[in-house]
């Protein structure tokens, strides 16, 4: 259940003062026959290029949509007990903020925020949103969105304001390039016919930087700042880590935000057999280490970490555990042990915290 605490208006929420702050994205969009009647995202269609399913489909169970397999086996978002589990391993790894995935309002991945909150509460870590290309996403699709989560998660104590910034929250825009700057800039801008600026609803927007010589649209958008997302380095522009010096400097001389994103490897082959091409193995932790202490130079407030738990990229920090079964012989994080990555994490995120002071 949603635990409230009543204010007179958002406001009156006081955010935490942090010096640095790590946001770490969070995929609460699991499902299982035993909470949600079937497995969801653990089940799923093989794709071919393009995006096109296939008629190819992993099952769940002991048949997961990905290389690794969870320490937890294939559980539900909506699971309170995993749910308290993901917290806690979160705080411990000193993570600041976690940023759940959002698929619209009635969406599953809506349906587990009231537990996320609370559970987040109890533990300390703050919740931002990670608004997704939904169906019909668009400028004034999206300030319908921003103002439904503010208005109704926005009063919990969990629901993450930057003390830095007069009380706003943070919205991650995934693949904004979707939608033109243009369109983007009556939203983002004041002025903008339909803009969220000077209202109770003006929060901090972070578009995606994917591509080479996207100054331009991020000047004319009304972005906040950026980030980089893919744990893949070397994937597109933005998550190429000789490109961060750059985008950083750029991002300082033009009042913008810089988030780069750190992963502790990337493999999709399950779901894309296609993409093997992308892969970081781990290197039992040094690719991890390496991108960490690349964004760590960049000096800036925040980083990110792709992901908690996004199992079918590959990209978890999330314990994961030697497993075999007839549909697949998985890989596991061996030498290291199950919990090496939170531990890994939180030796990386004291130092982030060190850095800031």
């Amino acid at each position: 259940m949603l635990v409230f605490v009543t204010f007179s208006n958002a406001q009156n929420v006081k955010p935490v003062k942090n010096n640095n702050e790590v946001f770490c994205f969070y995929y609460n969009w699991y499902g299982n026959p035993e909470h949600d009647g079937k497995y969801i995202h653990w089940a799923h269609p093989v794709l071919k290029p393009k995006g096109i399913d296939s008629t190819q489909k992993i099952t769940g169970g002991d048949n997961v949509a990905a290389n690794f397999y969870p320490l937890l086996g294939p559980y539900s978002s909506n699971d309170a007990v995993v749910t308290r589990k993901h917290m806690r391993m979160m705080a411990k790894a000193g993570i600041d903020v976690v940023v759940v995935t959002w698929w619209n309002k009635g969406d599953f991945t809506d349906k587990s925020i009231p537990l996320i909150l609370d559970e987040a509460m109890k533990n300390g870590v703050k919740v931002a949103f990670h608004i997704e290309p939904f169906s019909g996403r668009n400028a004034r699709t999206t300030k319908a969105a921003i103002e439904y989560i503010i208005d109704t998660y926005g009063m919990h104590p969990a629901f993450y304001r930057s003390a830095a910034l007069d009380g706003k929250t943070f919205f991650f825009m995934y693949d904004s390039y979707l939608t033109t700057d243009k369109e983007w800039a009556t939203l983002l801008l004041p002025g903008g016919d339909i803009s969220i600026r000077n209202t109770k609803y003006d929060a901090i927007m972070i578009g995606l930087w994917v591509k080479k010589g996207e100054e331009e649209y991020f000047l004319n958008s009304g972005f906040d700042g950026f980030y980089t997302y893919f744990a893949s380095e070397g994937f597109t522009y933005g998550s190429t880590v000789s490109n961060w010096p750059a985008m950083n400097l750029w991002a300082k001389e033009n009042n913008k935000i810089f988030i780069p994103c750190v992963g502790p490897g990337y493999i999709d082959t399950r779901v894309r057999p296609w993409n093997d091409r992308n892969t970081k193995d781990r290197e039992s932790g040094k690719y991890y280490d390496q991108i960490f202490s690349a964004a760590m130079k960049c000096k800036t407030k925040y980083i990110g970490i792709t992901s908690f738990n996004e199992w079918h990229e590959g990209t978890q920090i999330e314990p994961a555990k030697p497993f075999h079964s007839q549909a697949f012989n998985y890989l596991d994080y061996l030498p290291q042990k199950t919990n090496y990555y939170l531990k890994r994490t939180k030796y990386w995120t004291n130092k982030f915290q060190k850095q800031g002071k």
